[in-house]
């Protein structure tokens, strides 16, 4: 790398992986049934190619957060959980993976707006009933 430029940098304009990830989960999320690749591709900002977004979906496919089915000579997705669910899992991992799961949580909770605080304190009480 040259004086100080990133990565980023150099690639200006590409989206990472994840972003295109998160993107192709929230048109999926968003739609009322299952998208093809095409269907996908028309819902995301800018300039993709087919070819990226059908990597994209083939990915979360292996992955196991999407389902197909036959649509004609290609597929049509739909992702495994909700968008709460996933969310809520990927939240979970980075707690897991984290050196200082207390330091986290304490941080987290301080940051939290006081209706998010009620909110956390109620679903906290409701959990703990039998």
């Amino acid at each position: 790398m040259r004086g100080g430029e990133d990565h980023a940098t150099r690639r200006k304009g590409r989206r990472a992986a994840g972003q295109l990830e998160a993107g192709v989960l929230a048109a999926l999320w968003a739609a009322d049934r299952p998208l093809t690749a095409a269907q996908v591709k028309d819902q995301l900002p800018g300039h993709l190619a087919y070819t990226t977004v059908l990597t994209i979906l083939s990915r979360l496919y292996d992955k196991r957060m999407l389902t197909r089915h036959r649509a004609g000579r290609g597929y049509a997705y739909t992702p495994v959980d909700d968008e709460a669910t996933h969310t809520a899992d990927q939240m979970r991992s980075l707690l897991e993976h984290g050196p200082d799961r207390a330091a986290v949580l304490s941080r987290f909770v301080s940051e939290l707006s006081a209706q998010d605080e009620r909110l956390l304190h109620q679903l906290l009480a409701e959990h703990e009933q039998p």
